[in-house]
């Protein structure tokens, strides 16, 4: 019976991968057979990562990008390309939230980051590694969103309007690669215990009230979007493109 979550000789690129969500996507698609890219702003801690998997048996590399240069972007696909061969899985993971509260008082400097590291930046690293999957007859392309794209905000509706935007992205390149087997989809995490999310989760009173409003009681954990990952890399997610799958331990559903 096919091994529905072989990733073996497959080629991944995980953005963000240092820490958090991305790192534990990393991993899983590494212990699953994939060869990965470990990559974020700095090199000390991709090359951590890149080792702990070496350690582990697995295949990975480090390399430093910074995703609003799309000349950093371009040097890691061509670099990953040179170590590991043409990129089969692309994980668009990391992002920037450098605003927080309304509209008001958000500047066009800090309007124009967000969209370029959270949606340009993905539009960039798509279009890069299209020519490998075409050629490849296939590949898979995950884009982590949020579930604040589903919803409005006072907080942070700067950040949610780009997380919206990386799912429309999905779909658009959904429709138009499709025809090649190459499959676009979202992974839209909810409250995930992570350095990013440090804040709304260290505080006892805010964190209780998040779990109480999560019908399954608990915060997230990087690994809980990890399995998704792999599902959508693999076989397992052979027939879905164009979703967004939102992970959010109920909270959605439930209208909170």
């Amino acid at each position: 019976m096919k091994n529905l979550f072989d990733l073996g000789g497959k080629v991944a690129i995980v953005t963000g991968s240092s820490r958090g969500i991305g790192r534990a996507i990393a991993e899983h698609l590494a212990a699953h057979g994939a060869r990965v890219v470990i990559s974020s702003r700095k090199i000390e801690p991709c090359e951590e990562v890149a080792k702990g998997i070496r350690d582990r048996g697995g295949q990975a590399i480090a390399i430093a990008a910074n995703i609003s240069r799309k000349e950093d972007l371009q040097a890691m696909v061509d670099r990953t390309r040179k170590e590991f061969g043409p990129i089969d899985i692309l994980v668009c993971n990391a992002a920037s939230n450098p605003y927080f509260g309304p509209s008001e008082g958000m500047s066009d400097e800090v309007f124009d980051k967000v969209m370029r590291n959270n949606v340009l930046s993905n539009h960039w690293l798509c279009q890069m590694v299209r020519p490998d999957m075409k050629a490849a007859g296939g590949g898979s392309i995950i884009i982590v969103s949020s579930i604040g794209g589903l919803k409005g905000s006072t907080e942070i509706g700067l950040y949610c309007i780009s997380k919206a935007a990386d799912m429309q992205l999905a779909r658009n390149l959904c429709a138009e690669w499709g025809p090649e087997n190459i499959r676009v989809n979202c992974i839209a995490p909810g409250l995930i215990k992570t350095d990013f999310a440090r804040a709304l989760y260290e505080d006892p009173k805010r964190r209780a009230a998040a779990e109480a409003a999560y019908p399954l009681r608990r915060l997230g954990e990087p690994e809980d979007i990890a399995g998704i990952a792999v599902m959508l890399a693999g076989p397992a997610g052979a027939f879905i493109s164009g979703q967004t799958i939102v992970v959010d331990g109920g909270v959605t559903a439930a209208g909170r």
